[in-house]
């Protein structure tokens, strides 16, 4: 009787073969398999970093951001010299509207790699968002000869410019954005986007109203159009420009905030509360959203719904004076004295540092700029 042969034993993959195998899954946005291989490569070897930093960006495409930095911090502890892990930290952050904490990891990269162009980029859209106008400047003034032909590039510089008293650079860059917008209704939009920050919003809503009328299903126009009839108190049609510009881009978390906002200064509580929710469930980091909850609870008698949401709010923003003083208010209704006093004492100091600078409530900022976020190309 003829003896039977043992079947053939396919040896286990190695690290290398599941990292390679990793990467040719990455390439193809089989976000499963190349999850599984680099899981199988720290199974056999808990020290490779670019298996973390893969893991990374597997987690930053499905927007998974809190385990997207935990797997990038692990490589970065692993492999701290690679700028790229670092620019994928700052992407995290950035792509989060975490502008703030964005900023450390691209100087990070721009100090190893001054000449990276998306880490200069990024980084001065940082500043800029953040109102550090001059060190924006420095960032994205010597990227002039590769990004001029970008519309954004060049209403972002010239916006910079006119904040930090640099009218030369100013007037190049907007002469720049006309030359390049050629009556675009894209050109419009940014033009009446720069006249809202001048506060000149009749002037705004004609811009604004050219780049509607030329495409009226242009992304971002009629949220600015909201944005300036809601800064000349006209409620009702800042509601209806939010409203269209949902039906083009429903998933913005900034137009469900301003309808928040515009419907609860209408005294439409239920609907503003709606809106407030819609928000924070596409864009939780939004602090504005939750200080607005905040307010209308407070007006419907509830409390401990707003102090939750004002707390919150102050995770979010610890350094706004308007967050403490309604935080305060809300301590005192729930007959918390003593926290009450801390927070109205906290509120007082913080208005006393900001004496000598221009005053800010909480949405005296200036306007969101969504549609000034897209990475650089």
């Amino acid at each position: 009787m003829k003896a039977q042969t043992a079947p053939a034993q396919h040896p286990s993959p190695g690290p290398q073969q599941l990292f390679q195998q990793g990467e040719s899954a990455l390439k193809q946005n089989n976000l499963d398999l190349a999850e599984r291989s680099f899981r199988g490569v720290l199974a056999l070897d808990p020290q490779a970093a670019g298996a973390y930093a893969n893991l990374g960006v597997i987690y930053m495409r499905r927007k998974k951001w809190a385990q997207a930095l935990e797997m990038l911090h692990k490589a970065e502890h692993l492999a701290p010299r690679i700028s790229g892990i670092r620019l994928n930290v700052g992407l995290t952050y950035y792509r989060q509207n975490n502008f703030r904490a964005a900023i450390t990891p691209f100087e990070s990269v721009v100090h190893d790699v001054p000449d990276s162009y998306q880490a200069r980029y990024l980084l001065g859209l940082c500043y800029f968002f953040t109102e550090r106008y001059a060190d924006a400047i420095t960032m994205l003034e010597p990227l002039w000869p590769q990004a001029s032909s970008q519309l954004n590039y060049l209403y972002v510089l010239g916006i910079a410019a006119g904040k930090s008293a640099r009218p030369d650079l100013e007037q190049r860059a907007f002469a720049a954005l006309a030359e390049t917008g050629q009556d675009s209704p894209e050109l419009h939009l940014l033009l009446g986007k720069a006249h809202i920050n001048r506060q000149e919003y009749d002037e705004a809503i004609r811009e604004l109203d050219l780049a509607a009328r030329a495409n009226p299903k242009l992304p971002f126009v009629h949220f600015n159009l909201g944005i300036a009839y809601y800064r000349k108190q006209d409620l009702a049609r800042a509601r209806d420009e939010f409203l269209k510009d949902v039906a083009i881009e429903p998933d913005l978390a900034y137009n469900y905030d301003q309808l928040g906002l515009v419907n609860s200064q209408l005294g439409n509580n239920q609907e503003a509360e709606r809106n407030l929710r819609q928000a924070l469930r596409l864009d939780p980091s939004l602090s504005s959203s939750h200080y607005q909850l905040a307010q209308v609870y407070q007006r419907q008698a509830k409390y401990v719904q707003a102090l939750a949401e004002i707390d919150a709010a102050a995770k979010l923003d610890p350094g706004n004076s308007s967050i403490h003083y309604l935080r305060g208010q809300l301590l005192q209704r729930l007959g918390r004295t003593r926290e009450a006093r801390a927070e109205m004492e906290a509120t007082t100091r913080m208005m006393n540092e900001q004496r000598d600078k221009r005053q800010k409530e909480l949405y005296g900022r200036p306007a969101p700029n969504p549609e000034l976020t897209q990475e650089p190309r």
